[in-house]
């Protein structure tokens, strides 16, 4: 297979917490080598693609702002396309908060007068958040919106931590009712911003992930070809249950080069 694009998650296959996994330079260089079209494509709604840059260059990857896309971009797009001029009450981190206030979209503190309601990860998720979404939502006009659907994330040391997902449900659950909307990985929008990113047909694309349910499945639905790594999410005993299947199932991102050819 020739490929012309990558897609590469970064949590849990680039790196996990603040450490770089190995093979992963080795790896942006082989695509650099081929000249691939790169995208690098986050679950991780907090982070600007600036932020993001900079991160993987304190890692030693040299990433450029156009080749990064995260859930809090394809959530700021989607607002501004499909809620301009709507009122939103936001359950969410402060660096998405700045993406979405930078964007020109109308976040308020008062849940009541909220048009929609965005969830998302949030250190300080309390009850008093739980509440504010109730009042919210007990409007059924009021839009719910979810940044990502990754309940857990990888993190330093081997274990992970709870995400987004786990917030949006414990919204959902207080609301009695599901997101009318959830960005991120392997949504359409999702889908459609990643193809406009790498500008190539997902026929000729690879993507690697750690996750089955955001990462595989995303490929699978856009006609990429799939690899999945053994180095976040999941393991190997978790592909037979899965209803999506990988292409490749890699220990690392330091088997992609092989992959390239």
């Amino acid at each position: 297979m020739t490929y012309r694009g990558v897609v590469l998650d970064l949590d849990g296959t680039v790196y996990r917490g603040n450490e770089l996994l190995p093979g992963a330079a080795e790896a942006v260089d082989a695509i650099r080598d081929r000249d691939l079209s790169l995208c690098c494509c986050s679950n991780n709604p907090t982070k600007t693609r600036a932020e993001y840059v900079d991160r993987l260059a304190g890692m030693g990857l040299a990433i450029d702002e156009h080749e990064v896309l995260s859930a809090g971009t394809v959530t700021t797009d989607y607002l501004v396309a499909e809620h301009a001029g709507d009122d939103c009450f936001l359950i969410g981190s402060p660096g998405l908060h700045d993406q979405l206030a930078a964007a020109g979209v109308s976040l308020i503190d008062d849940p009541a007068a909220a048009d929609v309601v965005v969830a998302s990860w949030d250190r300080e998720f309390d009850y008093d958040d739980m509440t504010d979404a109730l009042r919210a939502l007990e409007d059924p006009t009021t839009a719910f919106v979810g940044s990502d659907p990754d309940r857990t994330v990888p993190a330093s040391g081997g274990r992970s931590v709870p995400g987004s997902g786990a917030i949006i449900g414990a919204v959902a659950a207080v609301a009695d009712r599901e997101p009318d909307r959830v960005m991120g990985k392997p949504s359409p929008e999702a889908i459609d911003a990643v193809g406009d990113a790498l500008a190539v047909p997902p026929g000729e694309c690879l993507l690697v992930g750690d996750r089955l349910d955001t990462d595989i499945a995303m490929g699978e639905r856009a006609g990429m070809t799939t690899a999945l790594v053994l180095t976040g999410a999941a393991d190997r005993d978790d592909v037979a249950d899965a209803d999506v299947t990988p292409d490749h199932v890699l220990d690392s991102i330091g088997d992609v080069p092989g992959l390239l050819g």
